[in-house]
């Protein structure tokens, strides 16, 4: 039996290899999607079948009750909320890490003599703490997103020195953890310094994302993804379980990976982003909150429709706004008239925009906008001189000439769509609302600019009658 387990591991460890290429484009996107999902199948079936010995009744009545709630997350979730639906998952697969770690300690079945069991003690503890900083911390990124918790960071005094002091006391307490479980004095040596670590990642979690600013919040997410792979890697270690190693590898590289990417788009650094992040300059972000910079000049449905329908390039910038509004399905019936009148309609996307990486090209794909003639900004952003109009739907900050124009700016040298570089410039927004990163933006008071107010939906939809 142990055979068929090992060569079911291996299988389910190549489908997981293949959903990761399939991921890499949205036009395999969906394949790769089916072979992480018959990965997974393959995995528990032979986790249930061949691994697991006792307790079935137990098992199948926990996969029963998680399967359910799977479901109906998944039919009920907005594609707006998918953000803070992906941090909370984090957090589960923290708590996991957490809940196994401890169970694992305290299994009287689980012995090792020796160097063996420096070993593992330092697999558990490793596993606990990093389960606990994801789980923490992916809790105050859900509530970021959601909410229920405000976008503006929270800057303590001296919190770069107390994150400091959180760590080394970790490895204190890690070493005091190794030292009382190889001495086994007690009913349960290593227990105490155990939990006091647990409060400390917990602790270290909360510090970390809430010190960051509403701007960096994709960079959250990809993070903490990151995060609960080397949790249920270090998971696997404690296990001795081959698969959960390799995947939980799979996923925390590639997520360091993206994260690193995300961080270089927006020329910052990764270290710098989990320090604090944007908006942590607190003078300088009130004081460009709701500053007046000059007269705004507002544009009507109607005369939206007539600018388009006189163009020969259009460049189409989508944001979170359009993802609250759902605007994306009558954004592709746009493009479509527009591109049957023979002009040209493309669509430049920011690495950041919306709550999580890649959120607008998800939403655009929902919409069924053709692939190729959706570009990142680095291959578009150079085009904006010979635009005619470009439509901003809903975004701020990614758009925002301050992060080139302004030094003391919290976002300053994060690169932007240049947008105001384009004959017209076309803004949908409900009102003079400030972004995520809470920075006024001048391009709503530029020459070229018009505003477009009202929910984007409703005022696309009047477009789309006026074409």
């Amino acid at each position: 039996m142990s055979g068929l387990v090992t060569v079911a591991y291996i299988g389910a460890t190549i489908l997981f290899i293949l959903a990761l290429g399939g991921l890499s484009h949205p036009e395999t996107a969906r394949r790769g999607n089916i072979y992480g999902i018959a990965g997974m199948t393959l995995a528990l079936l032979a986790t249930v079948g061949g691994a697991v010995t006792d307790n079935y009744v137990l098992l199948i009545f926990g996969l029963a009750i998680g399967g359910i709630l799977g479901i109906v997350l998944a039919q009920r979730v907005q594609m707006t909320q998918m953000p803070e639906l992906v941090a909370i998952l984090h957090s589960l697969v923290g708590l996991a890490a957490v809940l196994v770690g401890f169970a694992n300690f305290m299994d009287p079945e689980v012995h090792f003599d020796g160097v063996e069991e420096t070993i593992h003690n330092v697999e558990v503890y490793l596993g606990i703490l990093i389960g606990a900083v994801t789980f923490s911390g992916s809790v105050i990124a859900f509530g970021k997103l959601s909410g229920k918790i405000s976008g503006t960071p929270l800057t303590l005094p001296g919190r770069h020195w107390l994150n400091l002091g959180l760590f080394l006391l970790t490895i204190v307490v890690g070493w005091q953890f190794v030292n009382e479980s190889a001495a086994g004095i007690g009913s349960n040596p290593g227990l105490t310094p155990l939990l006091i670590m647990t409060a400390l990642a917990l602790l270290f979690g909360i510090h970390m994302v809430m010190a960051i600013g509403g701007a960096d919040m994709p960079v959250v997410v990809s993070m903490l993804n990151s995060y609960s792979g080397w949790a249920a890697s270090a998971t696997g270690f404690m296990l001795s379980n081959n698969l959960l190693i390799v995947t939980g590898a799979l996923v925390g590289s590639s997520g360091a990976i993206l994260s690193y990417i995300m961080c270089r788009a927006m020329n910052r650094k990764f270290l710098a982003v989990i320090a604090g992040g944007f908006g942590t300059s607190g003078s300088s972000t009130s004081s460009n909150q709701g500053a007046v910079e000059g007269e705004v000049i507002s544009i009507e449905s109607a005369e939206v429709a007539n600018l388009l329908s006189k163009s020969k390039e259009v460049m189409i910038i989508p944001g979170y706004g359009m993802a609250v509004a759902q605007a994306q399905h009558t954004v592709c019936e746009i493009t479509k008239v527009l591109r049957k009148k023979g002009i040209n309609v493309r669509f430049g996307i920011h690495p950041v925009a919306g709550r999580m990486p890649g959120h607008m090209n998800v939403l655009l794909a929902e919409a069924r906008v053709p692939y190729d003639i959706v570009f990142e900004m680095d291959e578009i952003n150079q085009d904006f001189p010979s635009i005619d109009v470009s439509i901003i739907i809903g975004a701020n900050d990614i758009v925002n000439p301050s992060a080139q124009e302004e030094p003391e700016s919290p976002i300053a040298g994060m690169p932007v769509l240049e947008v105001w570089k384009g004959k017209t410039t076309v803004v949908l927004k409900r009102s003079m609302a400030t972004g995520y990163a809470g920075v006024q933006n001048p391009l709503f008071f530029k020459e070229n600019t018009c505003m477009l107010f009202g929910d984007a939906q409703d005022t696309l939809d009047a477009v789309l009658k006026k074409l």
